[in-house]
């Protein structure tokens, strides 16, 4: 019996060594999990900082999987800057899938720069994909943009190449749904190739390369873009190939290939037509001796039939005899007169 109550006071002994202990590991895990799931280091930045928000607030971000420092440190930087904005503001814009932190600055840019802005606007700027800071930035500061060589043909047929270095500034007002900077570009481009192209002679653009800035300037190519065209200034003009000679030459040697084409054409029909006559001499050789291989069988058929006598064949005999020699003759004093020739 005094060995089971010694058995027993020691196990009781252990467990009340090992309760407190299991309490206090339940106990700081329980914690760990509290702080983790609420950011209570968070709120007390925020209340630091003199931005009330309620601890309940930051739970209820975190049921709706939103990272509240996404949102309460940009809107402690808000409240420092003097930016009046709500915690349901930034949410809402974290929630469409924006760039709180981006707006914010924003929005603390131009309220240093005098820009009159509002978080609507800044945020449907940001939603619209376009960098809102940048182009708070770029309404203060203006942008360079410099474009490649622009290629434009004059009247006497002349290339000329500009580079045009454009200064634009940002239209916040026109931000959404404004054109970007390839299509001012492409615009300028047109106008320095109209320009190009309207001067009689070259050396006018080479003598006045100002006259492109000033009239591509004058045609209002920043609108429906979302970009204010400060000044457009030519770079650089060179000068390219002379286009016009090239197309003269080029046309010369399409034109001589038409001529001996149609000439070879010409050759091949006056080759054709003399094959054709050529086979007509032959059919016509062949009919003659066809004739003249008749005329024996005639003779003998009118000799045969008495139609001819023999008197009549000796005295066409005597007639082709007469023909033959004259024939000779005739051949004979041809050939002395091409040997004394």
């Amino acid at each position: 019996m005094k060995q089971t109550t010694k058995g027993g006071n020691k196990m009781e002994s252990e467990l009340e060594f090992i309760v407190p202990i299991i309490i206090i590991g339940l106990i700081v895990i329980a914690l760990a999990i509290l702080f983790t799931f609420i950011p209570v280091m968070l709120w007390i930045s925020a209340l630091a900082a003199g931005v009330r928000v309620s601890i309940f607030t930051l739970v209820g971000m975190r049921l709706r999987r939103v990272v509240p420092s996404r949102v309460i440190n940009p809107l402690i930087k808000a409240h420092k800057a003097g930016i009046d904005v709500t915690t349901n503001q930034l949410e809402s814009h974290f929630l469409a899938g924006g760039n709180v932190d981006r707006v914010v600055n924003a929005l603390i840019a131009a309220q240093r720069a005098n820009i009159g802005l509002s978080f609507e606007r800044c945020a449907a700027i940001d939603l619209a994909g376009r960098d809102v800071l940048e182009a708070v930035q770029m309404s203060v500061n203006p942008k360079v943009i410099e474009t490649p060589f622009i290629s434009g043909i004059s009247m006497n047929g002349i290339e000329v190449k500009a580079k045009a270095r454009i200064t634009v500034r940002a239209n916040i007002d026109r931000l959404v749904g404004g054109a970007g900077e390839e299509t001012v570009i492409a615009r300028v481009g047109e106008g320095v190739v109209s320009t190009i192209g309207s001067a009689e002679h070259h050396k006018d653009v080479l003598e006045n390369p100002d006259s492109i800035s000033h009239n591509v300037l004058n045609r209002g190519l920043d609108a429906g873009t979302a970009f204010e065209i400060l000044s457009i200034d030519i770079a650089d003009v060179d000068i390219g190939k002379n286009i016009g000679a090239i197309l003269q030459t080029d046309q010369a040697e399409a034109d001589k290939n038409i001529a001996q084409a149609k000439a070879e054409e010409r050759r091949a029909m006056a080759v054709a037509h003399e094959q054709e006559m050529v086979a007509k001499v032959q059919e016509m050789r062949a009919k003659v001796v066809e004739a003249e291989a008749d005329v024996p069988l005639a003779l003998a058929e009118a000799l045969r039939s008495g139609k001819m006598g023999v008197m009549d064949y000796l005295q066409y005999q005597n007639i082709n005899a007469d023909t033959d020699m004259r024939d000779s003759i005739s051949k004979l004093s041809k050939d002395e007169q091409d040997e004394d020739n």
